[in-house]
């Protein structure tokens, strides 16, 4: 039986548009929402207070991420931007901070980028100071570039089925693939248990989820740094369709052993990223739930519980074995567009932090240190972003028992 609604422990009010993205630092620290307006606001996880709010783009915001000391932008109108990462002063903590005295990050640099299918980048950090950026190609929107920062060079271009762009003509004039155009992405280095990745200690592995409802999964065969065109140098491992529509989110796993999606339908898609099938059709289990309509898909740090936000605003969580309701997050209103777990503070075993670089952070000697047992509970909240312009943020219990 799934358990009764609790009420958000905090809502954030910082938004006077739709959220449309969010993320949360490695450290748990801040919080980043991004909005349809252009709007990014950057919230201290201690004193819910913004550290930042700035228009970062002149359309709608598709994805924020921090990286190290910087944080990257993504706005509809076809532009990826670099920032300075503020940090949190003394005067923001101890007083009154209003959104109009919040200083505007300083920009590092900008990538031109085609933004046409509302598909957010795909950050792999390579090192603290190197990361590839996974983007829909500059002219076809079936196809997946990946760019190398803070170089700005284009590594792999055109990653897909280029002799297929064609095949499809869409009501709007757009020639695309049998697939369609994608819709998510994730750019992840295999993980070690993968049955291929013995022969390469960094085999990379691109992960696209289509307009078709389909999810294929290509790892990259050509040389580390050697640059790539018309996707030659990156082969299928396995291609799925379980979706009748379009996939509305995709996420994956911290450990990268599997991957969910949504859609408009009912259904919850699981992929099984440790399977290199010989004959390119994956495992995928399609699961039924009661509810269509979803829009947002998010996997908690150790992988046994997600939460999916859908489009009547409601958050429901399920586990990620047997999709079992566990509960219904009932507040918003309007339909719910992005969710994010708290980072775990303990990550799953093997798996090494995607953001080590932030982990150094933990032990800041800030004046309001929070107890073990504080941030312990903070790593447990769920956050959501939802058309009615607020933030929710709600502490779950552990879900131990009910998870498996």
């Amino acid at each position: 039986m799934a358990l009764p609604s609790p009420s958000p422990t905090h809502l954030l009010r910082s938004h006077s548009s739709a959220v449309s993205t969010l993320f949360i630092s490695a450290d748990n620290e801040r919080l980043y929402s991004g909005d349809g307006a252009g709007q990014v606001v950057v919230t201290s996880t201690r004193s819910l207070r913004p550290l930042a709010s700035w228009k970062a783009h002149s359309d709608s915001v598709l994805g924020v991420e921090e990286w190290g000391s910087q944080i990257i932008t993504h706005g509809r109108d076809n532009k990826i931007h670099v920032w300075i990462r503020p940090e949190e002063s003394a005067s923001i903590r101890q007083g009154p901070a209003t959104l109009p005295d919040l200083s505007t990050p300083t920009i590092c640099y900008s990538l031109d980028v085609n933004a046409l299918n509302y598909c957010k980048f795909s950050l792999l950090e390579v090192s603290k100071q190197e990361g590839l950026l996974a983007v829909p190609n500059l002219v076809e929107s079936a196809l997946a570039d990946i760019w190398s920062l803070p170089s700005r060079q284009r590594l792999h271009a055109a990653i897909g089925d280029p002799l297929d762009t064609s095949a499809t003509t869409f009501s709007d004039g757009r020639s695309g693939s049998k697939s369609g155009i994608i819709m998510s992405m994730h750019l992840f280095y295999a993980p070690s248990s993968a049955p291929s990745s013995s022969t390469s200690v960094n085999e990379l592995r691109l992960l696209c989820a289509y307009e078709d409802g389909g999810v294929a999964l290509r790892k990259r065969t050509a040389p580390e740094n050697k640059q790539t065109v018309e996707g030659r140098g990156w082969e299928v491992l396995w291609r799925s369709k379980l979706h009748v529509e379009s996939v509305m989110a995709m996420t994956v796993s911290l450990d990268r052993t599997f991957a969910l999606t949504v859609s408009a339908d009912h259904l919850v898609g699981r992929y099984d990223l440790l399977v290199s099938n010989q004959q390119g059709a994956s495992d995928g289990i399609a699961f039924k739930t009661k509810h269509p309509g979803n829009g947002a898909i998010a996997i908690r740090g150790d992988g046994r519980v997600c939460a999916i936000g859908g489009w009547d605003g409601k958050v429901r969580l399920y586990s990620t074995k047997t999709f079992k309701l566990l509960g219904t997050l009932t507040h918003h209103k309007q339909g719910c567009q992005a969710v994010t777990f708290a980072c775990p503070m303990d990550p799953p075993f093997g798996n090494p932090p995607l953001r080590e670089d932030l982990r150094e952070d933990d032990s800041s000697d800030d004046e309001d240190e929070m107890t073990v047992e504080e941030k312990r509970a903070r790593a447990r909240w769920l956050i959501a972003g939802s058309a009615d312009a607020k933030v929710s943020i709600w502490a779950l219990m552990n879900f131990e028992k009910t998870s498996t």
